[in-house]
């Protein structure tokens, strides 16, 4: 099992962006898009305030016919932030993702933001964790004498 610290220091950027909970939704989408993520830590007075997503623009500000460049973030971000520390797995990511219905996980070591990670992060991870099995699976079959062969058994032993 591959824990979240392991995960974090293979991703190719371990950059967490941010906005502050007083900026418009505009500028915080904006900051979304330039730098291609989907959610951005709120902060407050140096502290986490909440997150903000995608999908939370979609519903509380699109979906409300509201304008995003009047709109600020703190009015639809969500404050109550889920969050994972650097000894959990990905698998316990994962399942405490599905269980809340959220994509984004900030990654929290000594009261510190250290990470983000992401449900397309840990899918991409698990399907390398899979590939890598069945690559260990295939040489062990072909490297170890294991392949089929045609014969018959006698006492025990196979005879070609």
């Amino acid at each position: 099992m591959t824990s979240v610290a392991q995960f974090l220091r293979s991703k190719a950027s371990q950059t967490v962006w941010s906005t502050q909970a007083s900026a418009s939704v505009y500028d915080a989408i904006a900051i979304m898009a330039h730098r291609q993520v989907g959610a951005l830590i709120v902060a407050h007075e140096g502290r986490i305030a909440g997150i903000v997503t995608e999908r939370d623009y979609a519903r509380k500000v699109v979906l409300m016919d509201r304008s995003s460049r009047d709109t600020p973030v703190r009015d639809i971000m969500s404050s109550a932030v889920r969050y994972v520390g650097p000894e959990q797995t990905t698998e316990e990511c994962m399942a405490l993702m599905t269980a809340h219905r959220i994509r984004y996980l900030p990654v929290i070591h000594a009261g510190q933001l250290i990470g983000m990670v992401s449900i397309g992060d840990l899918i991409k991870n698990q399907m390398s964790e899979q590939e890598h099995t069945i690559q260990q699976l295939e040489h062990y079959i072909h490297g170890n004498g294991l392949q089929a062969t045609s014969g018959r058994l006698q006492a025990g032993r196979w005879h070609v």
